[in-house]
C-alpha cells in the first residue's frame, strides 16, 4: 500500500504537468529582482550551466545523496560502541572470579 502511494505520489504531478518547465528558486528569484529593478546585474556568472532544470535537479539530488551518506557514516561511527572494550570487560570479570576463587 505504502509503495503504491509513493508510485502515485511520483507520477501524477507528471502526468498532469507534463509538459512543464522545471526551474530553481533561485532562477525565480533573479527574475523577480530583474522586474523590480530593472538595472540589475548578477555580481558574479557561473561558470557551468547545466543543459536543463532535469540535470540541475538530478544533480542536487546527488549531491543530497552524498551528504546524507557522510552524515549517516558519521553517526554510525559515534554512536558504535567499541568492540574491544565488551571483550576487555568480561576478561577481567573471568580473572577476577578466578582470584576470588583461589
Amino acid at each position: 500500500m505504502l509503495a503504491l502511494g509513493v508510485v502515485l505520489l511520483v507520477t501524477v504531478p507528471l502526468m498532469l504537468l507534463g509538459n512543464s518547465e522545471f526551474g530553481g528558486s533561485d532562477d525565480a528569484g533573479s527574475t523577480v529582482v530583474e522586474e523590480i529593478n530593472g538595472g540589475y546585474t548578477p555580481w558574479f556568472e557561473s561558470f557551468w550551466e547545466p543543459p536543463s532544470g532535469e540535470v540541475e535537479s538530478l544533480l542536487f539530488c546527488v549531491q543530497s545523496a552524498i551528504g546524507a551518506g557522510i552524515c549517516g557514516f558519521v553517526l554510525g561511527r559515534i554512536s558504535r560502541k567499541p568492540k574491544t572494550s565488551a571483550s576487555e570487560d568480561d576478561a577481567a570479570l573471568t580473572d577476577q572470579k578466578q582470584t576470588s576463587a583461589s
